[in-house]
């Protein structure tokens, strides 16, 4: 068998795989260091956009050049999994609000074992791989990979944007020494003059058509800053107290997203039940029960408690006229 119909059946292989555990978009690229991003990236952090995510900086050769990570490695299988949900939490001007990807349980657990099975099988079809797993886990920078995998484009929020399921998804990665064929990247700005996600930025975020300012992010500040919440951002927040999902509610793409299957990501029944005042006074007791597995856990119920004090104090001052200009 030649070089390159062993090449195709081994792309083959992936993608097929991928297809059965549930992933729902698949595309190989050859590793190799990321040149036209070592610019960026660079830019991107002598303009302090990582804030206070200090692990940003870390690492820098690694997140452009994969066969850093994996020694011998030949390709990064891209992979997408859907989160969108079938019913979302309410999302009323007046509701504290949770970003979707948060609803269930922590995706970390739940596509890390999808990827484990996956390098278990691949290793059953075509022998010995080598390789490793991540799903947001380490410095690699995922969705620059998937573009170059064909499974969408980066937008102006610079998230990967796919034509066929708008943004709602992971990303997750195999990093590994199979040779196989790379699928062709996608090299066309399919937002064309589109700039919402740009418009309804709270916090002017989008300082650029895909440069996000991480520093003045809503999930920046809700999620990463340990920090007490800056007051210049008091009327801001739009009531998003972890995460924020404004810039991709807006995005026309969206309008493709269909709801995901995976019996996980549904929401804890008692969240689904909480109203505002449940979480202004939540106890210990009920967050440990209802972000069991979450992806809230990140915050601790510090965090979350202040955030929503927060979103408490700003929509006070904002019904009082006391907001400053």
């Amino acid at each position: 068998m030649s070089a390159m119909i062993q090449e195709d059946k081994h792309a083959a292989i992936i993608k097929r795989l991928a297809r059965e555990l549930g992933f729902d978009f698949c595309g190989i690229a050859k590793a190799g260091f990321l040149e036209e991003e070592a610019p960026r990236l660079e830019a991107w952090l002598n303009n302090h956009y990582h804030g206070k995510m200090a692990y940003m900086a870390n690492h820098f050769d690694k997140r452009l050049d994969p066969t850093k990570l994996v020694e011998g490695a030949t390709i990064v299988v891209s992979l997408i999994y859907n989160y969108f949900p079938e019913k979302k939490l309410p999302e009323g001007e007046k509701d504290y609000k949770i970003a979707k990807y948060a609803y269930g349980k922590d995706y970390h657990f739940v596509i890390k074992d999808k990827l484990k099975e996956y390098l278990y099988r691949l290793k059953e079809e075509v022998g010995d791989v080598e390789g490793r797993a991540f799903v947001d886990s380490a410095p690699v920078m995922e969705r620059q990979w998937a573009e170059k995998a064909g499974l969408g484009w980066r937008g102006k929020n610079s998230l990967l944007l796919n034509r066929n399921m708008g943004s709602f998804f992971f990303i997750a990665e195999l990093i590994i020494d199979l040779k196989a064929t790379p699928d062709d990247p996608v090299t066309k700005d399919y937002c064309g003059s589109c700039t919402r996600c740009m418009d309804a930025c709270p916090t002017d975020a989008i300082v650029q058509p895909g440069v996000v300012d991480g520093s003045s992010c809503i999930s920046y500040f809700t999620i990463e800053l340990k920090d007490e919440l800056p007051s210049s951002m008091k009327d801001k927040f739009a009531n998003w107290m972890f995460g924020c999902d404004i810039c991709q509610d807006v995005c026309p793409w969206n309008r493709f997203s269909r709801p995901h299957q995976e019996p996980e990501f549904l929401p804890h029944p008692e969240m689904e039940e909480m109203s505002k005042r449940d979480w202004e006074e939540i106890t210990q007791e009920t967050f440990s029960k209802v972000f069991q597995k979450s992806a809230v856990k990140r915050t601790k119920l510090t965090g979350l408690r202040r955030n929503v004090r927060f979103l408490k104090e700003s929509n006070k001052e904002i019904t009082n006229g006391q907001v400053e200009d």
